[in-house]
């Protein structure tokens, strides 16, 4: 049987890799890795956050950090294609190594994928494969799970259906049902930005290699 074939992503040398971060909402992802970035140490930088709408919270972190921001809105575009051609060219104009989805609230488009393919980061609620989509904190509740959590994996033309990168793990209490998932929500999003800044960091400093579905960085090889 023939050897899978594999996309190489090599870390940036010298320097930090670029990040372009996208938001739709308070940013607490964002705000999360501004904070990482501080340390050089962390091996990235973010270069521009990008929102899908004005006047939220997100937008607000990235102007006090002094980052660049831009704004590609849906409506603005007479058709989907030209919106996502439109977010595509405002990306590319920073040149990142990686493009984080923290928390933006669209999808992506075939020529962004296209454009950065194996090299977009998301974070579900939920232990994918199971529970993808906008409800996987309340569809997990629903099926009785024992236990959720948060899941990092690259984007493709899927809905939550890319390689996974890493995974934590969060416990559900019987207190949880009586809420709704929000207390639940809210524990998995403390679980999900450690582990978002983790993967960024160890995929800036390390690069990353993508075979079939499996995402490997090479120091945890």
């Amino acid at each position: 049987m023939a050897a899978a074939s594999a996309q190489v992503f090599p870390p940036r040398t010298p320097g930090p890799a670029r990040l372009v971060v996208l938001v739709s909402g308070s940013g607490t992802n964002l705000q999360a890795l501004i904070d990482a970035a501080d340390d050089p140490a962390f091996g990235a930088e973010i270069v521009a956050v990008g929102a899908d709408r004005t006047g939220i919270a997100g937008l607000g972190r990235a102007e006090q950090a002094g980052i660049p921001t831009f704004v590609q809105r849906v409506q603005d575009h007479a058709e989907r294609a030209d919106w996502d051609r439109a977010l595509t060219a405002s990306v590319l104009g920073y040149q990142p190594d990686l493009v984080v989805s923290a928390g933006f609230m669209k999808i992506l488009g075939a020529e962004f994928l296209t454009a950065f393919s194996g090299r977009i980061v998301n974070t579900h609620p939920a232990l994918l494969p199971s529970f993808p989509g906008a409800h996987g904190v309340t569809d997990a509740l629903a099926y009785g799970v024992k236990v959720t959590g948060c899941t990092v994996h690259l984007v493709d033309a899927g809905v939550d259906t890319g390689p996974i990168i890493a995974q934590g793990v969060v416990q559900v209490e019987d207190a949880d049902y009586a809420d709704g998932g929000e207390a639940l929500h809210e524990r998995i999003k403390t679980v999900e930005r450690t582990l978002l800044v983790d993967v960024v960091g160890r995929l800036a400093r390390e690069g990353h290699r993508i075979e079939d579905r499996k995402v490997w960085i090479p120091a945890h090889e």
